[in-house]
């Protein structure tokens, strides 16, 4: 009896043979096994499946052109070399960018089959030795000829999206409900779980988590991958995507404290992220009227709004990096791989934009992250309200970074660090419909009334390096409103 994966294989094939016509994403050859021909074609087949919007192409021999018939073939990849070396690295090689092509032998009805996989090109042209193709009918083109295929092509990786790419394919519907945490799915919808197998994987589909493969089989999606799966170990391009807690000793990275690494998909994990984030925080304690209490030395929900954040705008394109909490002594850093869409010192005020909208989206659905915004207003308010001087928003090389720094009084604070506190103030009074003063900068940092100069020269530096303007000089200087630079 053939094994699943055989029988698999076999039922695409009958399902190819049984089209009245070769496709564009597909061909049937007998024992042509040129290499320079398949490389052409590889690169061709790629570059044309990505315009037709689907994931894989096929070359299969062993089928009669015209009639479809299975008649067998004697090329054999496993054994068939290029200049001495193996026909598939040597394919792999001179295909750039590199995509996932995979010979498969098998036999059908007796007969010697080869099925050829080959991947969609995803954000560039696929190349065969420095050149690109495309398929015009049934033939190989020069992909430089055919101009408006070019620009068409472009347009869809423009468009395309990490979360509709597959990230495991040809799985039986056993496999995929076992790879992924459905139950979870439903219940933080907070839908009913569906009655039956088919229902499930009918409500997946239809949410862009996964879609039927070419043979019937299913494709996981990247959404559902990144979100639900039970262990991203399972996924070779995504095993480097977990969350890492890091707690050190000190102010620096020399000694670790306490590391943790969040295995599962980001729908199941947050909560245990947060969780754990909370447990090792420092706290301070307040002496109220009738009770002590100890509240952490940061706003959680600041820590919230952040970790989703890093998650959302993650550039999934930049292997090996993922999102990264680290706790010293003195501050927190999240850090998540990829550059802001945009610039930092507008963060509060720009409408948010994300890489990632489906990801977003249903992140929001979810409850994780709200609708209205990118939650940068909510992290300054909470900063303010726990009297920490201003998050700092960053670029490092390719990656984003916020840090949120611990309590210090304002003597210890240095200037850099009170002119951002002083900006931010003036962006949150100015996107809450109203003005920065002398009087609400003074209880932003605490100062005294009979310590309004203190705020005045704090207001001074800021005018003197450009991030607020005079909006209202009123009656006096004190009285007077400020705006940031871009209001």
């Amino acid at each position: 009896m053939a094994s699943a994966h055989i029988q698999d294989l076999i039922q695409l094939v009958e399902r190819l043979i049984k089209l009245p016509t070769e496709s564009e994403w597909f061909e049937f050859k007998l024992n042509n096994a040129d290499p320079n021909e398949i490389g052409r074609l590889i690169s061709a087949l790629s570059n044309t499946v990505a315009i037709l919007n689907k994931r894989t192409a096929y070359v299969i021999w062993g089928i009669e052109d015209a009639s479809h018939n299975i008649v067998g073939t004697n090329f054999s990849p496993s054994t068939a070399k290029e200049g001495g070396e193996e026909l598939e690295n040597w394919l792999t090689r001179l295909i750039q960018p590199r995509v996932n092509i995979q010979f498969h032998e098998i036999s059908i009805n007796g007969m010697p089959v080869v099925i050829l996989d080959i991947d969609r090109a995803s954000h560039y042209p696929t190349s065969f030795k420095g050149e690109k193709y495309i398929r015009i009918g049934s033939y190989i083109k020069s992909l430089k000829d055919y101009p408006e295929k070019e620009k068409l092509l472009w347009q869809v990786f423009d468009s395309s999206r990490f979360e509709r790419n597959v990230a495991a394919k040809n799985l039986t519907a056993e496999a995929v409900l076992n790879i992924l945490d459905y139950p979870s799915y439903f219940y933080l919808l907070k839908h009913p779980l569906p009655e039956n197998r088919d229902k499930i994987l009918e409500v997946l589909v239809a949410d862009a988590m996964i879609e039927q493969a070419d043979n019937g089989n299913w494709n996981i999606l990247n959404l559902a991958a990144i979100l639900f799966c039970r262990q991203l170990n399972d996924f070779k391009h995504l095993k480097r995507k977990t969350i890492r807690v890091i707690q050190y000793s000190e102010n620096n990275r020399i000694t670790t404290q306490r590391e943790l690494e969040f295995a599962t998909g980001y729908a199941l994990s947050i909560e245990e992220v947060i969780k754990f984030i909370s447990s090792i925080l420092p706290a301070n304690e307040i002496i109220g009227p009738a009770l002590r209490k100890n509240v952490t030395m940061y706003p959680l929900l600041a820590i919230r709004e952040l970790v989703v954040n890093a998650i959302i705008h993650q550039d999934f394109l930049i292997s090996g990096a993922a999102p990264m909490i680290e706790i010293f002594q003195d501050r927190i850093e999240i850090t998540n791989p990829g550059k802001p869409l945009t610039d930092t010192m507008r963060l509060l005020d720009n409408p948010p934009r994300s890489r990632n909208e489906d990801l977003a989206s249903f992140m929001r659905r979810i409850d994780l992250c709200e609708e209205r915004g990118s939650g940068v207003d909510k992290v300054v308010e909470q900063t303010e309200l726990y009297q920490l001087p201003a998050p700092i928003f960053a670029t490092i090389n390719d990656n984003t970074r916020v840090v949120l720094q611990a309590h210090k009084p304002l003597k210890k604070m240095t200037k850099e660090d009170r002119i951002g506190t002083c900006y931010l103030h003036a962006c949150l009074k100015y996107v809450d419909n109203d003005h920065m003063t002398n009087t609400t900068l003074r209880a932003r940092f605490g100062i005294e009334p009979k310590n309004s100069a203190d705020a005045s020269r704090i207001i001074k530096s800021t005018l003197e390096a450009g991030l607020i303007r005079i909006h209202d000089t009123a009656n006096t200087r004190k009285a007077a409103k400020y705006v940031p630079f871009w209001a």
